[in-house]
C-alpha cells in the first residue's frame, strides 16, 4: 500500500465536509471503488449524501461503515495550522477529521484494494456503507440506508465501523458493543403563587426533590460481562420566573439513561413512572430513544480483527463497550456481528485533531488482514 493511505487521508481531510455536507468526499471514494468492481448506489436524503457499495453477490457479507462528515472546527485562531489543510508535524497528521474518521475511510479503501488485487475471486462479498450524517441529527444517514437494505432482505454477516477506538496506542481497543441512550423530558406541575403565601401555592421543585433523590440512588441493573451498570443522570433542570418572591408553577427536567443489555427500554420507563407515581406527582413525561444497546460476543469477527491487530502491532486488544453511541446502533439491526475499530481517539472533536502518521498504513494493514481472515479459506 506504500503511502497511498496517507495520501488519500490527506485528500479527504482537505474537503470541508462539515455535517451534513459531504463536500465531494464520497465521489472520491466512489471513483476508486468502481475501478475495483463495486456496484455503487448513491442515496441522498435531504441534505445528506450516503453511499452503499458492494462487490460480490454471495455470503458472507463483510461491510465497512463510516462517515465523511466532521464536527465544526472551533476557534480557528487556536489551531496550529488550518484545519482543512492537512499538515504533518513531528510525525503526526493534523486536520479536522484526521482521527474521526477520514483516516479510517482511507484505510478502508486501500485495504480493500490491496486485498482484491491479491484475491480477485475471493469468497463472499465486501461492502461499504458511508454517510455524511453521523455527526449531526443522524436521521437521514445510516438509519435510512439500513431501512432500504432491510426492506430488500440484504443482511450483513460482519460489519467493521471505523470509529476511533484506541486509547493509548493503535490496536489496544476494539469496541464490541455500545450502551443505549434513552432520554426523558419531564415536567412537574405545581401551582404558582406568592412566596409569602405558600399555603396558596404548590412548589413543584419541593415536590419532585424526593423523587429525584430516589431516581439518583436507584440501581437499575448490575450490568454484565461486557457492560457496566446502567446510569441515570439529570442534564438540565429549569423552573421559576426569575423573581425571588414567586413560587414556580412548574419545573422542567431533562435526564438521560446510558443503559446496557441488562435492561430494556420498557423496564426503565416502567420503573421511572412507578417512582414518580409513588410520590404522587402531577407530571408530563416525553421519552426519546436515541439508540438501543448492541453487543457482539467474541466470535469470528472479533477473533479475526484481534489476530490481525496482533500480527501488525504485537498488541493483544481488549474488547470494550465504553463511550457514546455510533451508527453501529442502526447497523446492528441487520448485522449478525458488528465491531468498531479505528485509530486513537485522544484528539477527536478537539482543536488540533491529529493521528500518528506511522499508524495510518498499519491501520490499513489491519483491515486488509481482517478481510483475509474472514473471506479466504486458508490464511
Amino acid at each position: 500500500m506504500s503511502n497511498d493511505t496517507l495520501a488519500l487521508a490527506q485528500t479527504l481531510i482537505a474537503r470541508r465536509s462539515l455535517t451534513p455536507d459531504d463536500s465531494g468526499c464520497q465521489e472520491i471514494l466512489i471513483t476508486r471503488l468502481e475501478k475495483l468492481g463495486f456496484n455503487v448506489e448513491r442515496l441522498r436524503f435531504g441534505e445528506v449524501d450516503n453511499l452503499w457499495a458492494r462487490r460480490g453477490s454471495t455470503g458472507p457479507v463483510l461491510c465497512f461503515a463510516g462517515h465523511t462528515d466532521v464536527v465544526p472546527t472551533g476557534p480557528l485562531e487556536q489551531w496550529n495550522s488550518e484545519p482543512f489543510t492537512p499538515t504533518i508535524r513531528e510525525g503526526r497528521l493534523y486536520g479536522r477529521g484526521a482521527a474521526d474518521m477520514k483516516t479510517s475511510l482511507a484505510a478502508f479503501i486501500t485495504a480493500i484494494a490491496a486485498f482484491v488485487t491479491m484475491h480477485k475471486d475471493h469468497n463472499g462479498s465486501i461492502a461499504l456503507l458511508i454517510t455524511s450524517d453521523e455527526e449531526g441529527p443522524a436521521v437521514n444517514g445510516t438509519v435510512k440506508v439500513v431501512e432500504i437494505l432491510k426492506a430488500r432482505g440484504e443482511l450483513l454477516d460482519y460489519c467493521i465501523v471505523g470509529e476511533p477506538t484506541c486509547m493509548d496506542e493503535l490496536g489496544d481497543t476494539i469496541k464490541n458493543g455500545r450502551r443505549g441512550s434513552l432520554s426523558g423530558n419531564l415536567t412537574i406541575k405545581g401551582i404558582q403563587g406568592h412566596i409569602a403565601y405558600p399555603h396558596l401555592a404548590k412548589n413543584p421543585i419541593h415536590l419532585v426533590a424526593p423523587a429525584i433523590a430516589e431516581l439518583a440512588q436507584t440501581q437499575w441493573d448490575d450490568g454484565n460481562e461486557y457492560f457496566p451498570p446502567t446510569t441515570w443522570h439529570i442534564s438540565n433542570i429549569n423552573g421559576g420566573t426569575g423573581a425571588t418572591n414567586v413560587i414556580p408553577g412548574a419545573v422542567n427536567m431533562l435526564f438521560n439513561f446510558r443503559f446496557s443489555t441488562a435492561s430494556t427500554v420498557d423496564s426503565l420507563q416502567t420503573h421511572v413512572h412507578s417512582i414518580l407515581d409513588r410520590h404522587g406527582l402531577d407530571y408530563d413525561l416525553k421519552w426519546e430513544l436515541s439508540g438501543k444497546p448492541f453487543l457482539t460476543p467474541k466470535a469470528e469477527l472479533a477473533n479475526a480483527m484481534s489476530r490481525a491487530i496482533q500480527s501488525v502491532t504485537g498488541i493483544e486488544p481488549q474488547l470494550s463497550t465504553s463511550g457514546g453511541t455510533s451508527d453501529g446502533r442502526f447497523i446492528a439491526d441487520i448485522c449478525a456481528q458488528l465491531i468498531e475499530f479505528g485509530p486513537c481517539n485522544a484528539t477527536i472533536h478537539k482543536l488540533n485533531e491529529n493521528v500518528a502518521v506511522s499508524d495510518i498504513e498499519r491501520l490499513a494493514e489491519i483491515y486488509q488482514l481482517t478481510i483475509a481472515h474472514l473471506l479466504v479459506d486458508k490464511i
